[in-house]
């Protein structure tokens, strides 16, 4: 599917992967809305508007949609990149995971991805198809390595992100009469803010147990795997690891 004259929703949009997905998009000729949380601008970059909106809020959610399809341009693309990443054990010296913080990380990165690809796929489904196949726009979703090898600490979080995977196909499935595609990707070991805090010994830990590339991977990778999605209108469906088949250890 052509990017050039789309419109494209990314959440996360300000930073991070979707800071780079917005940037890619842009770049490529599509009208960008990067939504993220209030306060969360990004860069200015010509193609990009920020919009302020909570992923897990329906009403936010749904006013930002409408404002990427009340342009001129119809809506085709959307990319989900919002999530948090919290590290909590079941049984801890402080005891039993807390509840309401598993809680939380399934509210913003399963649920959160569900509420804005329900009402994003509502306003792309009313476009023009843009050729003999009825095909109307993509929905990119964000998994993790996690959902297949989640390490110890990542219980809430691998979770997350199954949900995430488990709902590729059904969606996928879902939205097929429409002419919207759904495909996720499963990312590695990205450098992005999330691993802002952590040592340049344990950086190089990190990218040293990836086999090939033996690097971290960079969110222009995840951008540059979106962009190829997007324009190979045959792949729906399914979820593509983007790990330099990195396995995760346990810990």
């Amino acid at each position: 599917m052509q990017i050039d004259g789309a419109a494209a929703i990314v959440t996360g949009g300000a930073s991070g992967l979707g800071g780079a997905t917005a940037q890619a998009l842009a770049a490529a000729g599509a009208t960008v809305y990067a939504i993220d949380l209030p306060g969360a601008n990004g860069p200015a970059v010509d193609g990009v508007t920020y919009l302020s909106a909570d992923v897990t809020d329906p009403a936010q959610v749904s006013a930002a949609v409408e404002q990427a399809a009340a342009g001129p341009e119809p809506l085709r693309i959307v990319v989900n990149c919002a999530g948090i990443g919290p590290s909590a054990r079941i049984l801890s010296k402080r005891g039993p995971h807390d509840l309401d913080l598993f809680r939380k990380v399934i509210e913003v990165n399963l649920i959160g991805t569900f509420n804005v690809v329900t009402l994003a796929s509502a306003e792309i489904a009313k476009t023009e198809p843009v050729d003999a196949a009825g095909q109307r726009g993509i929905v990119i979703n964000t998994a993790s390595i996690a959902a297949f090898d989640g390490q110890i600490g990542q219980a809430a979080y691998a979770s997350s992100k199954g949900g995430v995977v488990g709902l590729t196909l059904p969606a996928a499935r879902d939205l097929a009469s429409s002419g919207i595609r759904v495909v996720t990707i499963a990312p590695g070991i990205i450098d992005t803010p999330m691993l802002a805090t952590v040592s340049e010994e344990f950086r190089a830990a990190l990218a040293e147990g990836v086999p090939f590339p033996k690097r971290l991977g960079q969110p222009a990778d995840y951008a540059g795997l979106a962009l190829s999605i997007i324009a190979q209108d045959y792949l729906n469906g399914e979820v593509v690891r983007l790990d330099g088949s990195l396995r995760m250890a346990p810990r």
